[in-house]
């Protein structure tokens, strides 16, 4: 059984990078992406994250009965991102996996930082709802990860 404590601190804090690219409907009549959308593309790389462990959130709730709802949403807006600009968005967590994933993210275009957002998810147990620990799997693909 992969214990937290094995996994080394490297794996959950290096940025994994996500790209999107703005789409027209993702902009409002000022020309400029609409707020709600940067809590769509946290959450997107958020799933590309999980996903470079060799996990899905789809194999976590089916097959490992674990869900993972959103507690807090915070965010700061720097420059606005526009139509057809090519983003990238970092993440990582702020601490070590525990019954909560803090995980933070950085949003450019380019060199410009346009979004800073903390995101923190609670492990909940899909049969009751109530707050459980990682599945082993979770700790063991982050273990997994840090053997290589």
């Amino acid at each position: 059984m992969a214990k937290p404590e094995e996994i080394a601190p490297h794996i959950w804090q290096v940025p994994h990078e996500t790209r999107l690219r703005v789409r027209y409907a993702e902009t409002d009549q000022m020309g400029v992406v609409y707020y709600a959308h940067y809590a769509v593309w946290c959450e997107i790389a958020r799933t590309e994250w999980i996903r470079r462990f060799g996990l899905s959130y789809a194999q976590m709730e089916a097959e490992m009965g674990v869900l993972l709802p959103v507690r807090h949403f915070s965010i700061t807006y720097h420059r606005p991102a526009r139509y057809d600009d090519e983003i990238r968005i970092l993440t990582w967590l702020k601490e070590p996996p525990s019954r909560k994933l803090v995980f933070l993210h950085r949003i450019y275009r380019e060199a410009d930082l346009l979004a800073e957002a903390e995101v923190v998810l609670v492990f909940i147990q899909r049969a009751t709802w109530r707050p459980c620990n990682p599945p082993e799997a979770f700790y063991a693909a982050l273990l997994a990860a840090t053997s290589r």
